[in-house]
């Protein structure tokens, strides 16, 4: 018998829910979104790799082929008593168009999709929430084409993926595209940014 001044086992948080967490997020080319969420405070790992396809082994050169049905993503670790998942959503939004579909710039194809794949109902919930509410304010001039999608198994990618930018700054990819990118982070966002 429960006593009822006592809370429910289900509704007690988690010793987890404090701890660290895990979002999965796809704005293109991975090398791109992993360069700016390496910058922000709180953000304590990342992984480049591949999620939302149905080939068993995901590589490289078949996910660029467009037939996996993969999406260049990342897996971002941070301490949500640093910075939380609305912002780091509001971050990835902001350094990429949210309103191309199957495109990034030149690079084109699902494989380049924007999509959010939630690890929980609630990262679910507040997903919808941001996209709501950047759509409501007109906030690109068109509307979010984002996909929210169910966080199937996450493939990390070959370890040159890993630390691109990073490890190959000067490459002409990297000065012509993710450069840009870096660049406008911390003009508008140093406050979220490491020192």
């Amino acid at each position: 018998m429960t006593d009822a001044t006592q809370t429910p086992t289900s509704e007690i948080p988690s010793p987890a829910a404090s701890g660290p967490q895990q979002v999965i997020i796809a704005g293109g080319c991975f090398w791109c979104t992993e360069a700016v969420m390496q910058m922000v405070r709180g953000v304590t790992k990342i992984e480049s790799g591949y999620i939302g396809g149905d080939t068993p082994h995901p590589d490289y050169r078949s996910v660029c082929s467009g037939t996996t049905g993969h999406a260049e993503a990342v897996r971002v670790t941070f301490d949500p008593q640093v910075v939380s998942y609305k912002d780091l959503l509001g971050l990835f939004f902001a350094t990429h168009d949210p309103t191309s579909l199957n495109r990034q710039g030149a690079d084109a194809g699902t494989q380049y999709r924007s999509a959010v794949f939630p690890q929980t109902p609630e990262q679910e919930r507040e997903t919808r929430e941001v996209i709501a509410d950047l759509d409501a304010q007109d906030v690109f001039g068109k509307p979010i084409v984002t996909s929210i999608e169910p966080a199937t198994e996450f493939h990390v990618a070959e370890d040159y993926h890993q630390n691109y930018y990073a490890d190959n700054s000067r490459q002409p990819y990297c000065v012509a595209v993710i450069a840009p990118k870096v660049a406008k982070l911390r003009k508008h966002y140093a406050e979220k940014l490491n020192a």
